[in-house]
């Protein structure tokens, strides 16, 4: 369907958010672009927020909005949650310090519970993000087989630091060969002397094999996302030919789950496919809102940082000790903070419970989004997995991989997310949609009616093609 050029469509947004405007224009004096995080901004500029409570976020202008990016898929509860508040405030109280800097029994408890989720993780590790944690998976892939090179996925995001920013997003011109990717660096300061990842297509079943038999004798590691950016799901016989091929090749698999751990399923990608990778990451959900990431799987691998085998970098000269260079030495004062496991623990007991729940809301608002595209004549379709799922607009099949992606018309889904935000419904335009059991059904009517506004008032010319 054509749609008719009008006047620029920001600015509705720009009358709705000056407040967010203003405020950017100072932030900028004291934080580089105004934001701490790159990924916060977004072009003209982000809507700053005020307060959060349920499924709801509330702007510095006072417009309420039905949250759907949820910090980035974080919030599994919703803001604000009870168990969660509760949860902090008896810890506090009971340990009497928000910081032992020793071990505690939180560490253990809140172990159990993963392992009884993710039955690949035999030990684990706890780190302060989700971008650590796929360091730390890294590392101690390199140390176990004396390797050094890593491979990851086209169009899988692994983090912030430059061992991993290729080939995330890359302009398909450069982009290489889709059964041999080229490695694209998607960053200023990335350079790895030589030491880049290799791209491995991905739900390319030839082009994996190959380029793992071709590279297998200089690879540590693989890392993956089971379901690319938590809604682009791998096909099955994908995902076993890769556990067979890394199993005969002795390269350690590493399932990134931050985005879909407790999402795609409440034991992840590794729950949908039932294939056990040798390393798990998992962050986001499992912190309840607040910053953490672990690292699980193999003992062997994981005892690799165990300080029974030798001293550590604060102990030069022991005696009677292996040298430090013996261990992979991991630390950090704040990996597995008392607090953020007690907020942890409450965010799974009550998933536990309300996780069918998030899935049906989820299913229905999926069907509604589509049917809504349908009468309108646009070609709408969601796709992903569990709890996680984002908005394509598309008149082909759904997506199977990032150069599916490039195909779709995003200049079209922006132009609907800002008319469904100036409809109140929010996430950061192009982003996926993250649910919680904070959703129900007013904000399901809310959305669905955001919707059918929205795409009126495209459908009558009110964006730009």
């Amino acid at each position: 369907m054509a749609i008719k050029k009008v006047e620029h469509p920001m600015i509705e947004f720009g009358l709705q958010t000056k407040g967010s405007y203003e405020h950017m224009q100072e932030a900028k004096k004291y934080l580089p672009g105004g934001v701490t995080a790159n990924i916060k901004h977004f072009a003209p500029y982000p809507v700053v927020m005020d307060k959060g409570k349920g499924a709801w976020l509330k702007d510095i202008d006072g417009h309420w909005y039905v949250d759907y990016l949820m910090g980035y898929g974080s919030l599994a509860l919703g803001h604000g949650h009870s168990k969660i508040k509760e949860a902090v405030y008896d810890q506090l109280v009971d340990d009497g310090t928000c910081l032992f800097g020793t071990p505690h029994k939180l560490e253990t408890s809140f172990a159990k519970k993963i392992m009884s989720y993710y039955p690949s993780i035999e030990k684990l590790r706890y780190t302060n993000s989700g971008t650590e944690a796929t360091q730390l998976a890294i590392r101690l892939a390199q140390v176990f087989t004396g390797k050094k090179r890593i491979a990851k996925f086209e169009g899988h995001y692994h983090g912030g630091y430059k061992e991993m920013l290729y080939s995330i997003n890359p302009p398909v011109s450069e982009a290489g060969l889709e059964e041999a990717p080229s490695p694209v660096p998607e960053s200023a300061g990335v350079d790895v002397d030589g030491q880049e990842p290799y791209i491995l297509p991905f739900n390319h079943l030839k082009g994996m094999e190959k380029l793992l038999k071709d590279h297998h004798k200089e690879l540590a590691a693989v890392l993956i996302e089971p379901v690319q950016s938590g809604f682009i799901p791998a096909d099955q016989v994908f995902m076993d030919r890769l556990r067979e091929l890394t199993k005969k090749y002795g390269v350690i698999l590493i399932y990134d789950e931050v985005k879909t751990g407790f999402r795609s399923a409440l034991g992840g990608g590794q729950e949908k496919y039932q294939v056990k990778p040798d390393l798990t990451t998992l962050g986001k959900v499992i912190g309840g809102g607040f910053p953490i990431g672990v690292v699980g799987g193999r003992s062997d691998i994981l005892d690799v940082s165990s300080p029974d085998r030798g001293a550590d970098v604060f102990e030069a000269g022991a005696q009677g000790k292996a040298s430090a260079k013996e261990v992979l030495f991991h630390s950090g004062t704040y990996n597995g903070h008392p607090t953020i496991l007690a907020a942890g623990l409450a965010t799974i007991s009550v998933l536990e419970e309300d996780y069918n729940n998030v899935l049906s809301f989820t299913n229905e608002l999926r069907k509604g989004i589509e049917e809504i595209g349908r009468k309108a004549g646009f070609p709408i379709k969601t796709c992903g997995v569990g709890s996680i799922f984002n908005v394509i607009w598309n008149q082909d099949t759904l997506p199977r991989h990032y150069r599916d992606l490039q195909k779709t018309n995003t200049k079209m889904r922006k132009e609907l997310d800002f008319k469904l935000l100036q409809s109140g419904l929010y996430t950061k335009p192009l982003n996926r949609y993250s649910i919680s059991a904070a959703h129900g059904e007013e904000e399901l009517e809310f959305t669905l009616k955001a919707y059918e506004k929205a795409c009126e008032s495209l459908k009558g010319g009110a964006g730009v093609s």
